[in-house]
């Protein structure tokens, strides 16, 4: 396993050549398709990830080749160091990568329980609010519902769907009720599920 720095003192987030840019669009593009190798398909994407979610770098950068992507160390160092929810971390030796949550495919990523602040947030789009009034939020694929720290946050990822719904989740009681919260190293907080008697939207 290599090391890596915990939550508390970072994740090693590469700064990327100063004379290396690609355009946002790019950033996105590339975002995504690490997304999908280090979250969701490693398997496709001709990649193998460790019980904690690491790849070697020099094997990741050599599977997206091989699919045509001609993704060099400069560029991917950007994309990670400027990616705006720090989806990816380096291990402290710069060797390996992984995604920082929001896997589907089964990982440890280590992470220690934490108790919440009173409030968090989510952001969905308004055709899922029946279901949320009816389950709460799910999980669905991933390992934990996402939520966020502040309510601009939650609507930006919403905003992602179209027009914006933001919901409170009343996390604190929801600990108090035996309901376990993590937090990944970019900072977002994670719960299995969150009931609808914990959740409102935010009119």
């Amino acid at each position: 396993m290599p090391a890596f720095s915990r939550p508390s003192t970072g994740h090693h987030y590469a700064r990327p050549c100063d004379t290396f840019s690609v355009d946002s669009a790019e950033r996105r593009r590339v975002s995504r398709l690490l997304s999908w190798a280090l979250r969701h398909a490693p398997g496709e994407a001709g990649i193998v990830l460790d019980g904690s979610g690491w790849t070697s770098v020099d094997a990741l950068l050599a599977a997206l080749v091989a699919r045509g992507e001609d993704l060099g160390r400069a560029h991917l160092e950007e994309i990670v160091a400027t990616n705006d929810k720090r989806r990816f971390a380096f291990s402290r030796d710069g060797t390996h990568i992984r995604a920082n949550q929001g896997h589907s495919v089964e990982v440890d990523l280590k992470l220690v329980a934490v108790e919440p602040p009173t409030r968090l947030f989510h952001g969905t789009a308004p055709r899922f609010l029946d279901s949320i009034r009816s389950q709460g939020l799910v999980a669905g694929a991933r390992h934990h519902v996402h939520l966020s720290a502040t309510r601009d946050v939650a609507e930006a990822v919403g905003r992602r769907r179209g027009e914006p719904v933001v919901l409170t989740v009343a996390a604190l009681d929801m600990a108090h009720a035996g309901h376990v919260f993590f937090q990944s190293a970019n900072g977002v907080w994670l719960v299995a599920a969150v009931p609808p008697e914990f959740c409102q939207v935010i009119e």
